[in-house]
C-alpha cells in the first residue's frame, strides 16, 4: 500500500469526494517540497494561500487550520516528500453567488523531487497568465506551450507579455545573472515562494540583487540564467529562444546556497 495520501479537510478522501473535483477549475493551490518532515518557507505558502483565498473567495481559512491540514497529510507517511495543497469552494465554478460556502483543503502527498539537471534550452512563447499573481489550477496553456516547445526541440517555454518583456516561464520563475547581482523580471507574474526564499535569503548575505525589464534583445547582454519553482532553487538555463546563454555556475551555487539556508519549519 502506497504511504503517499489524498486528504480532503484533514481525512483521508473517499473516491466520491474526490470524483466531483475531477473536473473542477476554481481552485488554487500551493506546492511543496517535504524533507525530514519540515519545510521551507512555510509563511510564504501560507501567505500564498490566504492570499489567494481572500482574491477568490473574499475570505480565507486561519493559518492554523491549514497548518493542522498539511500535518494530518504528513502523520505517518516519508519523511520526505512533494506536498500540493489546493484550496477550493463546494460550490466550484460556474456558479455565482456562492453565499457562505465553506472553503476546504484538499492536500496530496507523492514522491520527493528535486526537478530536471539541466541545462534547459526554453522556447519563447507570447502569453500572459490570468490572475498572474494566484497560482490557480486549470491553466491548459502551461501544459499547452511546454508540450509545444518539446515539439520544437526545446524542454519547455518562457512566456513574453504584452510589452515583449520575459515574465515566468510555465511551471517556473526566470532569475538572470548580470555577472555581479541577480536579476529579477519585472513584469506581471506569479511570486513564487521559492523566490521569495531566495531573495530573503540574498538580503541576508547581503548579496546585490534588483529588479529589471527584460526583453529577448537583452539576453545578449546578461552572464546566465536559471529557473526555479517548489521543486529546486536553480536548474541552468543555456539558451532561450534563438540566443544562447552563457554558463554561470557561480550563480547557481549563489541560489542554491541562499536557499539551504533558509531554516526547515515544521508544520
Amino acid at each position: 500500500m502506497s504511504a503517499f495520501v489524498a486528504h480532503r479537510n484533514g481525512r483521508a478522501a473517499t473516491a466520491e469526494e474526490l470524483a466531483s473535483l475531477a473536473f473542477a477549475g476554481y481552485a488554487h493551490f500551493t506546492a511543496m517540497q517535504v524533507r525530514g518532515g519540515k519545510v521551507r518557507g512555510l509563511d510564504l505558502h501560507l501567505e500564498r494561500l490566504r492570499l489567494a483565498s481572500m482574491e477568490l473567495f473574499g475570505r480565507a481559512l486561519p493559518d492554523d487550520r491549514v497548518r493542522s491540514r498539511l500535518r494530518a497529510a504528513l502523520e505517518g507517511g516519508p519523511a520526505d516528500v512533494s506536498l500540493t495543497a489546493t484550496v477550493y469552494s463546494s460550490p466550484g465554478e460556474f456558479t455565482g453567488d456562492v453565499g457562505d460556502a465553506e472553503i476546504e483543503v484538499l492536500v496530496r502527498t507523492g514522491p520527493p523531487s528535486s526537478g530536471p539537471s539541466g541545462p534547459l534550452a526554453l522556447a519563447t512563447v507570447e502569453y500572459e497568465r490570468v490572475l498572474p499573481s494566484v497560482k490557480h489550477v486549470g491553466e491548459v496553456a502551461k501544459t499547452y506551450f511546454m508540450r509545444r516547445a518539446v515539439r520544437d526541440g526545446f524542454d519547455d517555454a518562457a512566456f513574453v507579455d504584452r510589452r515583449g518583456r520575459l515574465s515566468e516561464g510555465t511551471i517556473w520563475n526566470l532569475a538572470f545573472w548580470d555577472g555581479d547581482a541577480v536579476v529579477w523580471p519585472d513584469a506581471e507574474m506569479l511570486t513564487g515562494t521559492t523566490m521569495g526564499i531566495v531573495r530573503r535569503q540574498l538580503d541576508r548575505l547581503g548579496f546585490p540583487q534588483r529588479v529589471a525589464e527584460i526583453t529577448p534583445a537583452d539576453l545578449p547582454t546578461l552572464a546566465g540564467a536559471v529557473v526555479m519553482n517548489s521543486w529546486t532553487p536553480g536548474v541552468a538555463v543555456q539558451r532561450i529562444g534563438a540566443v544562447p546563454v552563457p554558463a554561470a555556475p557561480r550563480f547557481l551555487e549563489l541560489l542554491h546556497r541562499a536557499y539551504q539556508a533558509e531554516p526547515l519549519t515544521a508544520c
